[in-house]
């Protein structure tokens, strides 16, 4: 049983989750378990507010499991992303409060990282099968340069994972930090080679398939000019 340690008015994400953990009799390392992290994650969310907002693949995960509207968890109002679609008009894609590292190694977060970005939809269903999986993430570092460069914004198809590996460019996980990287498929396909783009950094060669952890794959960036 959770111990709740949280004023009950509190209606903060962290309290809100503290809350239902503790309702249905749930610990965190077990949530942590649920949503793919290591065992401490959901008890740093709740008591150290690291990270501060929950990605939203997790965020749905637990919403689903408890059975709660995601805006109680760190969602946009409805409204604001119906705003931000202009008039339904165009799709959403999430931006997530988090950069996918092209450097030594760790975790951004982006000035606006909560703002959604919008397209027109047969866009997004040309770019991939699953548009509502698509997300917005932010690249921090060079190791990717010149292909992406610090500060580029990239979209990652979540669905589009292990099971459709080819060459290309990924976002990968790794310690609870996110990379983004090229992989090079092995003939035997079974290991691949990672790839900075940026010469000055190692390339890693043959892993196996099995001990990536793969997010999804970059089918798009936008980059500011000057």
């Amino acid at each position: 049983m959770v111990r709740l340690n949280f004023d009950p008015g509190d209606v903060s994400p962290r309290a809100v989750l503290a809350r239902l953990a503790a309702e249905h009799g749930e610990d965190y390392a077990s949530l942590s378990r649920l949503i793919g992290r290591n065992a401490a994650y959901i008890q740093q969310f709740i008591h150290r507010g690291s990270p501060r907002r929950l990605e939203e693949r997790d965020r749905r995960c637990l919403a689903d499991y408890f059975g709660v509207d995601e805006s109680l968890l760190g969602a946009p109002p409805a409204s604001r992303v119906r705003d931000t679609a202009a008039n339904a008009a165009l799709m959403v894609v999430p931006r997530l409060d988090i950069g996918a590292s092209a450097g030594g190694g760790a975790l951004v977060d982006g000035d606006d990282a909560d703002l959604p970005f919008a397209f027109d939809p047969r866009w997004l269903r040309r770019l991939s099968a699953s548009p509502r999986q698509l997300a917005i993430i932010r690249v921090a570092g060079d190791s990717m340069a010149p292909t992406l460069t610090d500060g580029d914004d990239i979209m990652v198809d979540s669905a589009d994972g292990v099971g459709r590996l080819r060459d290309g460019i990924y976002v990968l996980r790794r310690d609870d930090v996110l990379l983004v990287k090229r992989l090079a498929y092995g003939s035997a396909h079974d290991h691949v080679t990672i790839i900075s783009d940026n010469p000055a950094y190692p390339t890693e060669t043959a892993v196996p398939v099995d001990r990536l952890v793969i997010v999804g794959r970059v089918l798009w960036t936008g980059r500011r000019i000057g």
